[in-house]
C-alpha cells in the first residue's frame, strides 16, 4: 500500500520561503534557469545515511566484511577513503552534513539542541532542493529528532516525513523497544513500569530501561521485515517507486532513507549472524591508553555501558582504574554482532538501490551513502564514539554519479562537502553561505588535493572544546577550555592538551608524538593549519553571526 502523503505532493514554490537567502532579481533569474535545467536533466538524489557504520567494509579492505551491494555500488562510484565526520555523535554531525555548515557556524555540538531555534534562517540540503523545483521526502533516521520540530525537520520535505510502520511484516509480532525476543520484550514492559513508577523521562527514562532489560546484542531468527530497517527498506522501495512515475514526467526528486543499524544494541536475524565465525571476529589490535596522551581526549562515556549485559566498566578517563575493557568472549559477541549488522543493512541497501533499476531510473539517479561517523569497538579501551581518535571521525563515504566513472581516493574529504558537491552535480546554484567543497573534480581525478586537512570536533565536560586537523598522514588535535570556539581568535592560554599522531608510523595510535623533538616541524606545520582554519572561521563568523538566534549557549 503506497503511503497517503505521497500523493499530497506540496511543491515549495522557488523563492517562497523566507528561509532561504536569494531574493535579488538575479538570484532568482539564476534560480528559475536551474530549475528549468533541473526539468531537463531529471538527475534525482537518493541520499542513504546509515547510523554508527564505520567503513569496515569489503570495499574499504576489510576482508572480514560480507557487504556485497555496498561493494557494488563502490564499484560504480567514488569511494573517500579518508573521509571524516564533524562531530563522532548522531546529532550534530548530521546537522552539520545536511546544513554544509560546521558546527562552531550551526551551533549545534550536542542533543538535544534545535537547530533552528538557534539559526531560524539555517538552510538544509533537502530545503535547498526543494526551493529549486524537487519533491523531497525523508524517512528513517535523517536529522536526529533532538535537534529539529516534530516533522523532522518540516521546511525540509515537500512530502510530509514518510513512516515505515505499516511496511512490518504481517506475520510477526512487532518488536518492542527495538528487540524480537520474548523474553526481552516481557523485561522491557516490565522496566518502563518501573521507570515510570520513578517518575523518570528522557534519558534517564532510557537508561533505566536499558540497564534492566536491554541486552547489546540479539540474534533472532525472523524476516528482515520483522525488524524497523527492513521495513524501511520496504517504504523506500514503494516510495521509489512513486516518484519514479513523477521523475519520468520531468519531476525529479531528493530522498532520504535513514537505516538505524549497526546502531547498538546489535540487532540482526539470524541469517546475519550465521555469515560470521565468531572466533574468527578480529578483536582491537591496541586496547590501552596513547602513550603521552592527555585524559580529556576519552570520553568517560561508554555507551555499551547502557545495556544490560555489560558489567561495569572504567575508562582511562577515570584514573587507570583499568583498561576499560570488557572480557574476551564478550568482546568477540559484540563484534559479531557489529559485522551481522552490517550484512542486515548491507542487504537492505541492495533492496533500496534494486528498486532504482527495477523503476528504471537507475541511470538518471545519484547515489551517495554515509555512516554519520565511525566506533570504537575495543581500540583504546572504548566502546563508543565521542572521541576525537581515527576510529571514531573516520567515515564511510561512496557517492555514485552514472556519468562519473568509478574510482577510490585517499585524499582528505568531510561531510560539508555533500552539499556542494551535489549542487554541482545537480546543475545548481551553489547554495550561499556554507563550508563545504565541490568534490566532482576529486571524483574524476582522484589523486587531485580539494583541502589541506578535515576538521572534527569533540567535547567534553567542564567547557573543554578539542579540534582535530586530519591530512593525509597526521592528526593534530588541540583542546581548549572555557567554552572556546574558532569563531573566535586563537587563544594559546586556553589549550589544555595537544595530540599528534603519525599513521604511517603509528596506524593505530599508540604514541602521542607532539612533544616528540623529531616531529617539531611537523607539530609547527599542522598548528599553521590550525590557525589558518580558526581565521576561516573568524571570517565565516560574521556573517552567521547576524543569523543566528542563539549564540554559544552550551
Amino acid at each position: 500500500m503506497i503511503n497517503p502523503n505521497l500523493s499530497k505532493i506540496i511543491l515549495f514554490p522557488a523563492l517562497a520561503s523566507s528561509m532561504i537567502n536569494l531574493t535579488t532579481h538575479h538570484a532568482a533569474a539564476q534560480t528559475s534557469e536551474a530549475a528549468r535545467q533541473v526539468k531537463q536533466e531529471k538527475m534525482n538524489v537518493l541520499l542513504i545515511m546509515v547510523d554508527d557504520m564505520k567503513p569496515n567494509l569489503g570495499c574499504y579492505g576489510d576482508r572480514n566484511a560480507v557487504s556485497p551491494n555496498i561493494d557494488a555500488l563502490a564499484a560504480r562510484g567514488t569511494v573517500f577513503r579518508k573521509n571524516y565526520c564533524q562531530v563522532a555523535v548522531s546529532g550534530p554531525t548530521r546537522v552539520s552534513l545536511l546544513t554544509g555548515l560546521r558546527p562552531d557556524n550551526n551551533q549545534v555540538w550536542t542533543m538535544p539542541r534545535p537547530m533552528r531555534e538557534i539559526y531560524p534562517d539555517i538552510i538544509s540540503m533537502p530545503q535547498y532542493f526543494r526551493s529549486l523545483g524537487y519533491q523531497t521526502a525523508g524517512m528513517g533516521k535523517i536529522f536526529d529528532y533532538r535537534n529539529v520540530d516534530a516533522g523532522n525537520d518540516t521546511l525540509s520535505w515537500s512530502i510530509p516525513f514518510l513512516s515505515e510502520w505499516a511496511y512490518y511484516n504481517k506475520n510477526t509480532e512487532r518488536p518492542n523497544g527495538g528487540y524480537m525476543s520474548p523474553e526481552t520484550k516481557m523485561r522491557q514492559i516490565k522496566a518502563r513500569q518501573e521507570a515510570e513508577a520513578l517518575g523518570l523521562k528522557d534519558r534517564p527514562y532510557r537508561q533505566y530501561v536499558n540497564s534492566q532489560a536491554s541486552p547489546s546484542t540479539e540474534c533472532a531468527d525472523v524476516p528482515d521485515d520483522a525488524y524497523m530497517d527492513g521495513a524501511l527498506a520496504k517504504l523506500a522501495s514503494v516510495t521509489i517507486g512513486k516518484l519514479a512515475v513523477e521523475t519520468k514526467q520531468g519531476q525529479p526528486f531528493f530522498l532520504a532513507v535513514g537505516f538505524r543499524k549497526p546502531h547498538l544494541p546489535f540487532v540482526a536475524p539470524k541469517k546475519y549472524w550465521d555469515l560470521y565465525d565468531r572466533e574468527k571476529m578480529p578483536l582491537a589490535e591496541f586496547t590501552e591508553k596513547p602513550k603521552n596522551a592527555p585524559n580529556v581526549a576519552f570520553s568517560t562515556y561508554l555507551e555499551i555501558l547502557d545495556y544490560s549485559d555489560i558489567p561495569p566498566l572504567y575508562t582511562f578517563s577515570d584514573f587507570n582504574k583499568n583498561s576499560g575493557n570488557i572480557y574476551i568472549d564478550k568482546q568477540k559477541e559484540l563484534i559479531h554482532g557489529y559485522y551481522a549488522c552490517i550484512s542486515y543493512t548491507d542487504a537492505l541497501i541492495g533492496e533500496v538501490i534494486n528498486a532504482l533499476k527495477k523503476n528504471n531510473i537507475d541511470k538518471n539517479t545519484i547515489i551517495i551513502l554515509v555512516g554519520d561517523h565511525g566506533w570504537h569497538l575495543g581500540d583504546h579501551g572504548l566502546w563508543a564514539k565521542n572521541t576525537n581518535f581515527e576510529q571514531a571521525t573516520r567515515s564511510l563515504m561512496i557517492i555514485s554519479d552514472p556519468r562519473i566513472k568509478s574510482s577510490v581516493t585517499d585524499n582528505v574529504t568531510e561531510f560539508i562537502d555533500i552539499f556542494p558537491t551535489l549542487c554541482s552535480m545537480a546543475g545548481l546554484p551553489m547554495a550561499p553561505h556554507i563550508d563545504g567543497v565541490d568534490l566532482t573534480e576529486l571524483m574524476k581525478e582522484p589523486s587531485k588535493e580539494v583541502k589541506e586537512v578535515a576538521v572534527s570536533q569533540f567535547s567534553r565536560e567542564h567547557e573543554v572544546m578539542g579540534y582535530s586537523l586530519r591530512d593525509t598522514r597526521y592528526r593534530y588535535t588541540v583542546w581548549f577550555s572555557k567554552n572556546y570556539r574558532t569563531t573566535l581568535p586563537y587563544d594559546e592560554n586556553l589549550v589544555v592538551g595537544r595530540e599528534l599522531y603519525d599513521y604511517y608510523a603509528d596506524p593505530l595510535e599508540t604514541v602521542n608524538q607532539v612533544d616528540n623533538k623529531k616531529y617539531a616541524e611537523i607539530r609547527k606545520q599542522m598548528h599553521e593549519k590550525l590557525l589558518r582554519h580558526i581565521d576561516e572561521e573568524n571570517n565565516l563568523a560574521n556573517y552567521h553571526n547576524t543569523k543566528r538566534k542563539i549564540r554559544r549557549i552550551l
